[in-house]
């Protein structure tokens, strides 16, 4: 096609845009808008690539889905021959000249220098966005009025400043760079970046090298290297590079740790540091614009910052494989895919393992102090007992003499029988009548005697504590019995009332004859100094209820109110020659035997005390 007929319909293109441009306003409502989005290398070049799919998904999610995108990439862009652009301009505005869009998106450096460049003949009245792009690449004092910048700054100094604070034994940095347009225009800016670093650490660069003599050298670098990956859209062999597979194969064979400014590559081989934030920084912001510009605002009035790097985040996997501790991160940064420890993996399982452990701990701790406890009551109740058998032998031998008297009577009285029936034998017809009733005498007067023996020698005998069933009452009157002699000789009367009905009881017959005992001695012990003909002691027993009751009353002083709370207590005693134990054994005993035992005074004067005995 000759020239002036290509550059005729170019210019028919352009001013047939241009005219719609000027009428887009009056489209009909509910039409879909219609966005033109211009990508710098192709559609599958990170981290563009990343950008153009966030932005693209972010206006149709906030436009309902109303809107169409048109995708053009500016392939001339990787080499260095513009002779292109020109054709690529009038391509455009024939191809639009019917349908001019709403929106034009220039994404990254290369396509917002070709946008800018040729401004005036790409829909002029059509608003246009730059993003994906930092500020340095954009000529701000060329935007117009339809123009708007959402941008980075990439503090790429910041980012080697990262690998010697991670790795401050680093000698050697090697920066990965191409050899496109864009490429080489950064290398030229980062240098100077990085000079300031130059007394630090060697700057080495790889734009050199073709892709695969940059994998044959990082596979033998040297101790203290580390790898920074700037931009390789085109490397020195002319091969272009789509897509993660170049860094992932330079990662597979690297032996030095490598670091980014985009978060695109992160979790493909990189360490970390400060990034660029793809899903959150600079698309999600240029979205946003977009949207507003769709929605009607006019895009020179959206002024927005540029987006810089996010806080620290690093690949816990390539930290793992050179050796770089979490004390060692800058602070702020956060650690991604590091596996859940087995706490957070089992938590639920472990709690309740440990609670069913601690559950069972308890128990056995209960159990064993249940068990220790049994233990030391049961050895208790055994030095209570022993004690009570100590009180039964001293109470024994305070009433030796008494006893001595008893026996006395019935041993003078046999005595005298035996003379007289000797006698009676020696008389030549002696009265075998009067022989028979001796003998009777004298085997009553043995009986007697015996008797007497006989509870002395089971009050003071140690015999082994087992249970039975018994009458109360019948243990209070053999309790009468054996202590009316002591009580003779003290010169008081025990007099005993017995209830009407039986009383059964289950317990020890001794120990509750010793309880018997105490209380019936202390009642005498206190009247020691009544008048004699009104020394009297009364054992009454009684039913009440569930309980069978016993009731020791005195007629002596009674009890001091404030020493009735103290009675029971071990060790103390009213007695001036008394251990104290006497009334503390007694309620022990009582208390075993799950009854109760208190002190009253009597309204006729003198001391009650009162046993309360479940009944059988």
């Amino acid at each position: 096609m000759p020239s002036w007929l290509r550059h005729g319909l170019a210019f028919l293109a352009l001013a047939t845009s241009i005219a719609l441009a000027g009428s887009s306003g009056g489209e009909a409502a509910g039409e879909p808008k219609r966005v033109l989005m211009l990508h710098s290398f192709g559609l599958r070049f990170k981290p563009w690539t990343d950008n153009a799919r966030v932005i693209r998904s972010e206006i149709s999610r906030n436009m309902g889905g109303a809107v169409g995108f048109h995708d053009h990439s500016l392939l001339e862009a990787r080499t260095s021959n513009a002779d292109s652009e020109g054709p690529f301009v009038d391509y455009l505005a024939a191809l639009y000249a019917s349908n001019v869009p709403d929106l034009i998106i220039a994404i990254g450096a290369p396509a917002a220098t070709f946008v800018q460049r040729y401004r005036s003949r790409l829909f002029p009245g059509v608003p246009m966005l730059l993003t994906a792009v930092s500020q340095r690449r954009v000529e701000m004092d060329k935007l117009t009025e339809n123009d708007t910048v959402v941008g980075v700054d990439n503090d790429h100094r910041a980012a080697l400043e990262n690998i010697l604070h991670v790795l401050p034994r680093t000698k050697v940095i090697k920066v990965v760079s191409g050899v496109s347009p864009n490429d080489t225009w950064w290398r030229n800016e980062l240098k100077r970046d990085f000079a300031s670093l130059a007394k630090r650490v060697e700057i080495v660069w790889y734009n050199e090298l073709s892709f695969e003599q940059i994998l044959n050298d990082a596979a033998h670098l040297g101790p203290h290297t580390a790898i920074y990956w700037h931009l390789m859209t085109v490397d020195a062999a002319g091969v272009a590079h789509e897509e993660s597979s170049a860094i992932n194969r330079l990662a597979a064979v690297a032996n030095a740790p490598m670091f980014t400014h985009s978060d695109a590559f992160f979790g493909e081989g990189v360490v970390g540091g400060p990034m660029q934030i793809v899903e959150q920084g600079v698309s999600a912001a240029g979205a946003a614009v977009a949207v507003r510009i769709l929605n009607g605002e006019r895009a020179g009035d959206i002024k927005t910052p540029p987006v810089t790097f996010a806080s620290p985040k690093f690949d816990w996997r390539q930290m793992q494989r050179w050796s770089i501790r979490e004390s060692d991160l800058p602070s702020g940064s956060t650690v991604w895919f590091k596996p859940p420890s087995v706490w957070e993996t089992y938590r639920w399982q472990l709690v309740t393992i440990l609670a069913a452990l601690l559950f069972q701990g308890a128990v056995i701790l209960l159990l064993v102090e249940r068990h220790r406890r049994q233990a030391a009551e049961l050895v208790s109740q055994q030095r209570m007992v022993e004690l009570a058998h100590v009180n039964r032998l001293s109470t024994g031998g305070e009433m030796a003499a008494s006893i001595a008297h008893e026996i006395n009577q019935p041993l003078g009285a046999i005595l005298n029988n035996v003379e007289t029936a000797k006698v009676m034998l020696n008389s030549r017809s002696p009265d075998l009548n009067e022989m028979r009733d001796i003998v009777g005498d004298i085997g009553r007067d043995n009986t007697r005697a015996t008797e007497i023996i006989r509870h002395l020698r089971s009050y003071v005998k140690k015999v082994p504590s087992q249970q039975s069933r018994f009458d109360l009452n019948d243990e209070v009157a053999e309790a009468v019995r054996f202590l009316t002699p002591e009580a003779r000789s003290r010169g008081a009367v025990l007099r005993i009332k017995r209830a009407s009905v039986p009383l059964p009881v289950s317990g020890h017959s001794i120990q509750l004859e010793q309880v018997l005992s105490n209380l019936i001695l202390n009642a005498m012990d206190a009247m020691s100094e009544v008048r004699q003909a009104e020394k009297v002691v009364t054992v009454e027993t009684a039913l009440d209820r569930d309980y069978a009751e016993v009731s020791v009353a005195d007629t002596g002083p009674g009890v001091a109110a404030e020493l009735a709370g103290k009675l029971f207590e071990p060790f103390y005693s009213t007695k001036e020659h008394g251990m104290g134990m006497g009334l503390s054994i007694v309620r022990t005993i009582v208390e075993a035997h799950g009854g109760e035992i208190r002190a009253e005074n009597s309204y006729h004067g003198g001391a009650v005390f009162r046993v309360r005995l479940p009944l059988a």
